[in-house]
Order: C-alpha cells, then structure tokens, then sequence
C-alpha cells in the first residue's frame, strides 16, 4: 500500500533480459517493478499495468486490461523468464507504442486524459536505431523515463527518455540497488500533497483539495492578488471600521493604528485622543501665564499693568501704577510707561513724602492758638490797606 493517491496511469514497464542480465539479477528487476505497483492504486479505472520483455526479440509478457487488481499483478510479474539474447531496445519502444498502448489492449484513449508511461529497463547499448523510435513514441504522447544499470549507456538512456532529461533519466551501479529507485517512482506517480512538498508557491497559506490540488489563502488583513499566490494587505483604514477619532495608519502586515492630530495625545483605548497640556510641559517660553487652547495649542498672557510683546511670550511694562507697587496714597499718575507721580483727593494735599496726603482743615487746625492775636492785627491791617486803594482806585 502506498503512502499516497496515485493518479491513474496506463503503465508499459519495457525489461531489458538479455543474456548479459543475470538470472539473480532479473530477478532484482522483477522487485523492483512490483515495488513500484505496490505504490500505485491499481485497477480498471485506476492505475493499468502492461510488461514488454525484449532481448533479440519483443515479448508483450501481459497487456493493461490483462489484471485489474495489484495481487495477479504481481504474480504475473514474478513469472515472467528471461529472453537471453540481444539488445533490441528500439524493437521494443515500437512494439509498446503499436501494441501494448493501443486501446485494444486496454490503453485508455486521448479524450480519457490518462497519462500514458513507459520505464525502460536496461544494462546494456541498444544492437538497433532508438533514436527516432523514441522521438516517435515521445510524439505520440508517451512518457518515457530510462533506467540504466551498470554497462548501460548514458547517451542511449539520454536518446530515449522524455525531458526534462533529470527527471527522466536514472543510473544505478548494480542491479543490487535498483530496488532504491522504486521511491522515486512513487513520488513521480503519486497526486502528492503539492503544500506539504512545498512546491505550492503561495505567499502565506497553502490549502490543499486533493488528488494533489491546492489553492492559496492570504493570512487575516490580507487578500489575494490576481496571480492567486501573492498577498497584498487589505487598506484597513479605507473599511471606514477603524474607530479611529483623528488619524488611522495603514501598518505593513495588514493591521493597522490610530494617531492624533498634533497638540493631542492617544488615550488608553488607542482609539480616541485628548488635547495635551502644552503649559504642563513647560517648554511653552512665556514669560508670565501660559494658557492651554482646546485645540491642544496654547498662548501667552502677561500679568495686570504689563503687555505682550510682539513675539508672543515676553511681555512689557504697560503702566507703573497698574502695578500696585507705586506707594501713592490716594491717586497714582503715570508719566509715559516708566514714569509716575502722586497726587491727593480735593481737599487734601501730597506731604513731603511726595506719596502720603493731609487734609487742608487739619493743617489750618494745627497753627498754635497763640497766634490768633497777631492774626487778627493781620487780617486788621489788611482790611485797612484794601479800604485805602479801594478809595484810591476811586478819585
């Protein structure tokens, strides 16, 4: 039993038993043909097998519609006897290709789409031309692979076998080993699960159908390109289902984030955003008050009696009284931006201080009584003189 599905084949096995191939190493031969059926899904609509045994002459030894099951296969592989003389590999390319692979014989036809194959065995240089017959089988649309041991010549193998010739072509040193080749067989035949051997090509995931189909997948954020291998990440901020309150960002592996607009910084939900305290961050440079905007700006203001300068952050005296530090007592007079002086209500006068003030009746109060004698003789004397130029000013 194989380890995978086999894709249906009608197979020609064509052994060379010449006489310079060994009784015990015929044998070898035989294993190795029922090897490689062991692998294969074997049956009427599965996998038909054909022998062709040549030496001087061709014997068709069993045709495809001969055993429709893997164990009167294998029995009738292990009787077949050698031919003993002769090397006549282009006698048996053609005899294959008129007989073995006519659908008489069991061959499916060209509408079946069955592969249609043919492993060559064979030690020695072909006695006949292989060159054309070979062309001629290739052209018809039979795949042939060469196995060649020991004596065998690699031009010959090269003359018969399909391309690629690397694929086609194999060499064993012995017909001790040619049983190893059988597993080759086995992956070549098999509907192999093309994502597990990694010849799949997909970008990121590779699903398999079956009978050795798969298609590729793209990993979460991303969609399949037209060349359906290749990923491109999907513009996730284009979805509109972002959530992002200022800016959304498009990251390299499909996903994507959220900013904010300058002034702002991202909340905890990496989603929604909130202004920033420009004034807490003190690099603001205003000289007196920095005052936080909501658009997470912010502007300068100077304190009382003093203005903003025209760069926006310092600020200039705008009135020595305004700054309370001038000391009048009752009323403060600026002169020009950093000059003042102090003045006093009615009814009071500025004290030598030139600040505080006193009231006038209080000054009048202060005289010593001991002067209202010599004031009244005053105000007499005073009277007496306005009365004389009062009759003056009269003649």
């Amino acid at each position: 039993a194989g380890v995978c599905k086999s894709k249906p084949l009608d197979l020609v096995f064509i052994i060379d038993s010449s006489r310079s191939v060994r009784p015990l190493e015929f044998t070898k031969v035989k294993t190795f043909v029922s090897q490689i059926i062991d692998t294969l899904d074997i049956g009427a609509e599965d996998t038909r097998v054909a022998v062709v045994n040549y030496a001087s002459t061709v014997k068709i030894e069993f045709h495809l519609q001969t055993h429709s099951d893997k164990q009167s296969l294998k029995r009738a592989v292990a009787r077949i006897t050698p031919l003993s003389t002769g090397t006549m590999s282009g006698l048996a390319i053609q005899t294959a290709m008129d007989e073995a692979f006519t659908v008489e014989a069991g061959a499916r036809g060209p509408t079946s789409n069955i592969p249609k194959v043919a492993i060559i065995v064979t030690d020695g240089r072909p006695q006949d031309q292989v060159n054309e017959v070979a062309a001629r089988a290739r052209a018809s649309g039979i795949e042939l692979y060469a196995v060649g041991v020991d004596r065998a010549d690699m031009e010959s193998l090269k003359m018969m076998a399909s391309e690629p010739l690397d694929e086609h072509v194999f060499y064993v040193e012995t017909y001790g080993v040619i049983e190893k080749l059988s597993s080759r067989f086995q992956e070549t035949f098999c509907a192999l699960d093309p994502c597990a051997l990694g010849t799949h090509q997909c970008q990121h995931v590779c699903i398999s159908d079956g009978e050795g189909r798969h298609h590729c997948e793209c990993s979460q954020g991303y969609s399949l390109n037209a060349d359906m291998k290749t990923c491109s990440a999907i513009d996730k901020c284009a979805l509109n289902t972002h959530g992002c309150e200022h800016i959304c960002v498009n990251d390299r592996t499909g996903s994507y984030h959220c900013e904010c607009y300058e002034g702002y910084t991202l909340n905890e939900d990496k989603k929604t955003c909130s202004a920033q305290d420009q004034c807490a961050f003190g690099t603001h440079g205003c000289q007196h008050v920095c005052v936080n905007d909501r658009g997470g700006s912010y502007h300068c203001e100077c304190y009382e009696g003093y203005t903003l300068n025209a760069d926006n952050k310092t600020c200039s005296v705008l009135s020595k009284c305004a700054l309370g530090s001038h000391g009048c007592q009752h009323i403060c007079v600026d002169d020009g931006a950093v000059a003042y002086h102090c003045e006093c209500y009615a009814g009071y006068t500025l004290n030598e201080d030139r600040k505080t003030c006193s009231a006038i009746q209080e000054a009048r109060r202060l005289i010593s009584t001991e002067d209202v004698c010599g004031c009244e003789a005053t105000l007499a004397f005073q009277d007496k003189v306005n009365s004389y130029l009062q009759r003056l000013n009269a003649k």
